[in-house]
């Protein structure tokens, strides 16, 4: 059994779904593991991960205007309010999705589903700089 870790740095553009699984499979082919289990941790509290559609950008559209209905910015009853109005919906939006995430690897690639890609979700308005933290597990 072996284990590798590594950090995949990503830089968002404001609101929205960043797609990062090229760079997790370019990562796991040069592990040499075949079989395990690979999770990917966001040090982050206000951008989660998700495994979502990647075929239809219609998908991503729908779901980050959908979390900004579903959270919205401004609210009067939020008590966190000095680092900006869109900083407690993001905390809030990241509580809901999700901060782990795992994959399984099976023949050397991650077993993902046809349309299915690995995102970084960002739910604050301005750029960032996210870190994911990959670990795999396998042999």
């Amino acid at each position: 059994m072996q284990q590798a870790v590594t950090a995949i740095r990503v830089t968002t553009r404001g609101k929205g779904l960043f797609e990062i699984t090229s760079e997790v499979e370019g990562w796991l082919s040069r592990q040499g593991v075949t079989t395990g289990l690979l999770t990917l941790f966001i040090r982050h509290t206000s951008a989660s991960l998700t495994v979502q559609e990647n075929a239809d950008p219609d998908v991503i559209a729908d779901l980050n205007d959908w979390f900004g209905r579903l959270v919205k910015e401004g609210d009067p009853h939020f008590r966190h309010t000095l680092e900006g109005a869109d900083d407690m919906p993001a905390h809030i939006r990241s509580a809901l999705t999700a901060v782990q995430i795992a994959v399984p690897v099976m023949n050397g690639r991650l077993v993902l589903g046809t349309w299915q890609g690995i995102y970084v979700f960002e739910h604050r308005k301005m750029p960032h700089r996210r870190e994911v933290v990959v670990h795999l597990l396998g042999e």
